[in-house]
């Protein structure tokens, strides 16, 4: 290839720039700039000693560069399988999520591309770390048996895609807290993850200011910029670029197997002998950017996955607990997602174990404190008991159910004291007579009781043998007794609810069988038997209840008046199920009698044609109103019930 010749104009050009840039570079070294580790995360706290970290993270910050987004997750009983409950949008920080409690269920996360992140695929990962959506996921799944903390994920972001939370449910009642920040103002860096992009671009190289000289396009235009400096008819082809920018070199594979992802690094390069130069050489042409391609490495080995030990078999002594072990292989980009492989390619190493024996406590134990009580009659079967209770290893009682209830001694036995004998048993007649005066009767009581004398007859109480209750006697003629005499109980008052019962209550005199009424003043000495009481036939249910009328908002010319109306139960609570036909009205009309006017004997006209003035509406006049007081006050009370009305 032929080099075009250069105009000595253009080489004192390319002077100039070489000198600029070399002044410049002295001037204004360039600012190296560190690129961000994408597998490390600072804390907030470090380099902010005696200061206090906002929960955005900011050294000495208020809080109010970001926006705080959290809250606790209920969900009801769901159907067995994969349930969408969260989405996390883009950009999102400090992410934290936790099962408020252990359950059965599982966490999982994918991107808005459907892409899995953790637990996909109903394939379950072990705890680790995830690098996905920019950013490292730590995932948690506490094995301890006595643990009550769920799974847990948590990122320090920024993520740049949306992810979407699911739970993989198993188990009745789940809760979910989560809680993550997003900055309020966009975050801006030039030296953004090199993960932050999906795909490798082409590589691209620099020509700084020169035009291409195969560009005619180009030519034309550096003529026409410069027709006043260099005449027309000296401009030649323009030369090469002298430096571009080239990809020199790539960063390690971020996986150390499996697929993963390198960066592509860029230098600034002398295009003829493509040596390394300073950057700031081709600082007048746009860098390439941050570049990203995938790099294979040997496939990842397979490894024992360890689920959670389950419960112990037994609450006390020994017992045993089972685990689930399989063998998975990592795949996917950077290892993210794993699948369930043969057995044999783990052969390499020892397989966990399955079983193990646990014991969470010694087991508690039965102990009889007493002997057998007497038995609990003296004749035929009665019980006795005794008192066994449940010891720990201690010493101390504890609940029954600490203790194997199969191996419980009895605590309570039927015993047999023999047959026994039954007779007739009679208490001491009374004292007094039911009679004050005439026939009355003494009484005593009689029973049939088993015997405890082996001497009486085997055999059961006769009604036929039954020993008297009752005693005649008489305490002689009654003469001028006086006595209540109460009649029978009248209706109630109310059909239902609590209502009210009269009857007759009368002072009457006894003399030789004879029943007679007399004044009551004379039995004023004796107990006067109720003439009312309450009575209650049934329930109402519901009915309405009303408060009295208030007063009329008028006194004539028609007012209204009010009052509550109220659906009530019998325990006067509020109900409706009362018939809205027969609900009473709450508003009525009152005083609907024309008001009279009060006539004041001052007030009158003084013209004959004062109806004249009040139809010209010149009753406003203090005149008018004086010499037609009478005429003008009808009219302003006509105008005033008007309005009213």
């Amino acid at each position: 290839m032929q080099l075009p010749t250069w105009s000595e104009h253009h080489w004192r050009l390319i002077q100039h720039f070489l000198q600029m840039t070399l002044l410049l570079s002295l001037l204004c070294p360039p600012t190296e700039s560190v690129p961000r580790d994408s597998g490390s995360s600072s804390s907030p706290e470090e380099g902010c000693e005696g200061f206090q970290v906002d929960v955005c993270g900011v050294c000495a910050g208020d809080g109010s560069s970001c926006e705080l987004f959290s809250g606790t997750l209920f969900l009801s009983v769901l159907s067995v399988g994969y349930h969408k409950i969260l989405d996390i949008p883009s950009g999102a920080q400090r992410i934290k999520i936790q099962e408020t409690q252990k359950t059965r269920n599982y966490l999982a996360l994918r991107t808005a591309t459907g892409e899995s992140v953790i637990n996909g695929d109903w394939v379950i990962d072990r705890p680790r770390q995830f690098y996905a959506v920019g950013t490292e996921l730590t995932y948690k799944r506490p094995n301890e048996i006595r643990s009550r903390a769920g799974e847990s994920i948590t990122a320090p972001g920024p993520t740049n895609q949306e992810l979407h939370l699911f739970v993989i449910y198993q188990q009745p009642n789940p809760a979910v807290y989560y809680e993550y920040i997003l900055p309020k103002d966009p975050i801006t860096d030039d030296h953004l993850d090199a993960y932050s992009y999906s795909s490798v671009l082409p590589l691209v190289e620099s020509h700084g200011i020169f035009p291409d000289p195969d560009n005619s396009d180009s030519e034309n235009s550096l003529s026409s910029s410069h027709a006043n400096q260099v005449p027309s008819d000296s401009i030649t082809p323009e030369p090469v670029p002298l430096y571009s920018w080239l990809a020199i070199t790539t960063t390690p594979c971020s996986a150390t197997c499996g697929t993963g992802s390198r960066q592509v690094l860029f230098g600034c390069v002398e295009r003829a002998t493509q040596t390394t130069v300073q950057g700031d050489l081709c600082s007048y042409t746009s860098h390439p950017g941050p570049q990203v391609e995938e790099c294979q490495s040997q496939p990842c080995p397979a490894f024992w996955d360890v689920g959670e030990w389950s419960e112990c078999s037994k609450t006390c002594g020994p017992g045993f607990q089972y685990r689930q072990v399989i063998c998975q292989q990592a795949q996917g980009h950077h290892g993210n997602s794993t699948v369930v492989v043969a057995a044999s390619l783990c052969d390499n190493t020892e397989m966990p174990e399955t079983t193990t024996v646990c014991q969470l406590k010694i087991c508690s134990e039965w102990q009889i404190r007493s002997e057998w009580t007497e038995c609990s009659v003296p004749c035929g079967v009665g019980q006795r008991t005794r008192v066994v209770v449940c010891v720990d290893n201690l010493g101390d009682i504890a609940a029954d159910e600490e203790c194997n209830m199969a191996l419980r001694p009895l605590d309570l036995q039927n015993c047999d004291k023999g047959v026994c004998a039954s007779s007739w048993f009679s208490s001491l007649w009374s004292d007094r007579c039911s009679a004050d005066c005439a026939e009355g009767s003494r009484s005593r009581t009689v029973v049939c009781m088993m015997s405890h004398t082996n001497s009486l007859p085997l055999d059961n109480c006769n009604d036929e043998d039954k020993p008297d209750d009752l005693m005649p006697c008489d305490l002689g003629p009654c003469t001028q007794r006086l006595e209540w005499y109460a009649g029978p109980w009248g209706q109630c008052s109310s059909e239902c609810g609590n209502g009210t019962q009269s009857r007759g209550v009368v002072c009457i005199v006894q003399n030789s069988g004879q029943l007679e009424v007399t004044s009551d003043d004379r039995c004023s000495h004796l107990p006067r038997p109720p003439s009312a009481q309450t009575c209650f036939l049934k329930s109402c249910g519901a009915q309405w209840y009303m408060t009295e009328w208030s007063s009329c908002s008028r006194s004539c010319d028609g007012g209204f008046r009010v009052r509550e109306v109220r659906c009530l139960q019998d325990d006067l609570t509020s109900s409706h199920d009362c018939d809205p036909d027969l609900e009473p009205a709450n508003k009525e009309e009152c005083n609907t009698h024309t008001c009279t006017p009060q006539i004041d004997e001052s007030c009158r006209d003084m013209y004959y044609n004062c109806v004249v003035v009040v139809q010209a509406r010149l009753c406003v006049y203090s005149y008018y109103r004086s010499t037609c007081c009478a005429s003008c006050s009808r009219g302003t009370h006509r105008d005033t019930l008007h309005r009213i009305r």
